[in-house]
Order: structure tokens, then sequence, then C-alpha cells
């Protein structure tokens, strides 16, 4: 260690303690400053989310809405196809029938003389 370093710091001593006052409120301010401007900062993202929030809410309201009314337009197409199948499905034993009838008339004709 320097020769000079052990009676600088004996000097220095004393006065110290009065540099740490003096400085410390600069310190505390800044550092308050810093917690009031991370408070603010905090409560800008609060009041950011809060508005997402009811954003969201309003949004997820209309598109339950919406899959509501779609809903309920697919079980009305769906009942609607529905008949249609079974009126077509009628449709085909109808000509099914009436081709096995045909059939069995042709063969009537072709074997019966």
């Amino acid at each position: 260690m320097a020769a000079w370093f052990g009676p600088a710091v004996k000097a220095i001593m004393p006065y110290v303690s009065s540099i740490i006052a003096a400085a410390m409120p600069v310190f505390t301010k800044r550092k308050s400053d810093e917690a009031a401007a991370q408070a603010q900062l905090l409560q800008q993202q609060i009041a950011e989310l809060q508005s997402a929030a009811s954003q969201n809410a309003v949004h997820v309201k209309a598109l339950a809405e919406q899959l509501q009314k779609t809903v309920a337009a697919l079980e009305q197409a769906a009942s609607g196809a529905e008949s249609r199948y079974l009126r077509t499905a009628a449709l085909c034993i109808g000509a099914i029938a009436l081709s096995c009838i045909a059939l069995g008339v042709s063969l009537i004709a072709l074997f019966g003389r």
C-alpha cells in the first residue's frame, strides 16, 4: 500500500459522515423519483390492461352472439338437408322398386312366351 494512503484516509475520515449525509438526499430523491416513475408506469400499465380487458369482454360478447346466430343457421340448414335427404332416399327406393317391377315384367314377357 502506498505510504501516502494511510494519512489521507485518516484526514478524510472525520468528514465522510457529513459528505454522506449531504449526498444522501440526492440519492434517495433519485430512488424516490424512480419509485414514483415506476409507480406511475405501473398505474398506466394497469389502466391499459383494464381497458384491454373491457374491450376483450365486448369483443367476446359480440363473438358469442355471432356464434349463436351461426349455430342456429347451421341447425336450420341441417334440418333442411335432412328433409331433402329423406325425400331423395324415398325417391331412390321408389325408383328401385319401379325398376324391379319393370325387370320382373320384362322377364315374364321374355320367358312367358
